[in-house]
């Protein structure tokens, strides 16, 4: 039993390299966003926020890829520090968030961040668009591959 060579090689399989990659990224910006008051999963509420202006909980979930419920407790944390307000729309079970001037004027400080993070990666701005593009398409096969149900959280 002991002399078989395993197939599973964890240097080989595509979940480690991408879960070792993710764990450098956020090691990267974690201290930089803790001078701001931010987490890394606030980071990404506020970079949709900025992209695409207010939105109901659920789109800022769907966009994030994340449930309802995991979006919630991180839009508290950041309406209390001031950065996201709420606002029921006409239909009162949907609740918007919308940004407040502070978390308009943060998008320029974290501007620095994330250039600090290209920077720590070493590679050009065509080798980076083409590593993005190959992840989206990489997750939107799996995603449209039934394999993960939609609203899964990890």
């Amino acid at each position: 039993m002991g002399s078989k060579k395993s197939r599973l090689r964890l240097d080989d399989q595509l979940c480690f390299a991408l879960y070792a990659a993710t764990n450098a990224v956020v090691r990267a910006y974690r201290p930089m966003l803790a001078e701001l008051g931010l987490t890394y999963p606030q980071y990404l509420v506020m970079l949709a926020l900025w992209q695409d202006g207010a939105a109901p909980v659920h789109a800022l979930a769907g966009r994030l890829r994340l449930g309802s419920n995991a979006v919630t407790p991180l839009v508290d944390k950041l309406e209390l520090a001031g950065f996201v307000t709420r606002a029921r729309g006409t239909d009162r079970r949907v609740v918007f968030i919308a940004l407040t001037q502070a978390g308009i004027e943060l998008e320029g400080t974290v501007s620095a961040a994330q250039q600090s993070v290209v920077c720590r990666t070493g590679l050009g701005d065509r080798h980076l668009a083409e590593l993005r593009q190959e992840l989206k398409d990489l997750t939107d096969r799996i995603a449209t591959s039934g394999i993960v149900p939609e609203d899964e959280t990890a």
